[in-house]
């Protein structure tokens, strides 16, 4: 770079986390349409070899985004429940408002990363190992409080979640609204442990 700025070499983990926070400020910015890897390694200041060593292709940067994502909700989750008693319905209030809460503080990014990686095979991948992982931590806690949610009930949340979280961004239901009634649906959907699950 001409600018007579050094670049400042970083461990690999600590160059990761800078570009992906980069990366969120140029879809915020600009939305994803314009975003590009060579975007990326101007803002953040780096060479594009060093963005392609980390990512691949813009889906894969796209694709980490998302993971990022889900492992700020998983989190999220497990800050919220070490305050709570291991009541079930003190666990399905928190499971929901950290779902609420991490949606809404990632913002449209999270719904633009989505958009844009739509019909792509990474992201059936990601999303199904993603959730697969936050829905496995809802498991464990229900189970320590005698509960369960089978297969289709974990859909279901996801489904909801994912609903009342756009709706809250756009302004249609409040935050507190949808806090509430994704923890009713949660509650809905739990099962007592020993209950067999119909086939």
């Amino acid at each position: 770079m001409g600018d007579g700025v050094r670049r400042q070499r970083m461990p690999r983990h600590e160059r990761r986390a800078q570009l992906l926070a980069v990366a969120r400020e140029l879809i915020r910015e600009r939305g994803t349409d314009e975003f590009t890897l060579g975007r990326l390694a101007e803002r953040a200041g780096v060479t594009k070899p060093v963005v392609y060593d980390h990512f691949g292709d813009r889906a894969g940067a796209l694709a980490e985004l998302y993971r990022e994502f889900e492992e700020q909700q998983r989190a999220a989750l497990t800050a919220a429940l070490a305050d709570e008693p291991l009541a079930l319905d003190a666990v399905c209030r928190a499971v929901a408002g950290a779902y609420i809460d991490c949606s809404l503080a990632e913002g449209r990014e999270l719904a633009d990363v989505v958009s844009a990686l739509d019909g792509s095979a990474m992201l059936v991948e990601v999303r199904r190992e993603a959730e697969g992982a936050y829905l496995a931590l809802c498991d464990d806690v229900l189970a320590s409080c005698g509960g369960r949610l089978d297969d289709a009930g974990a859909r279901a949340l996801v489904g909801a979640g994912d609903g009342l979280s756009r709706a809250a961004l756009g302004g249609r239901v409040s935050p507190a609204a949808a806090r509430s009634t994704l923890t009713r649906v949660l509650y809905a959907l739990v099962t007592p442990a020993t209950e067999p699950e119909e086939s």
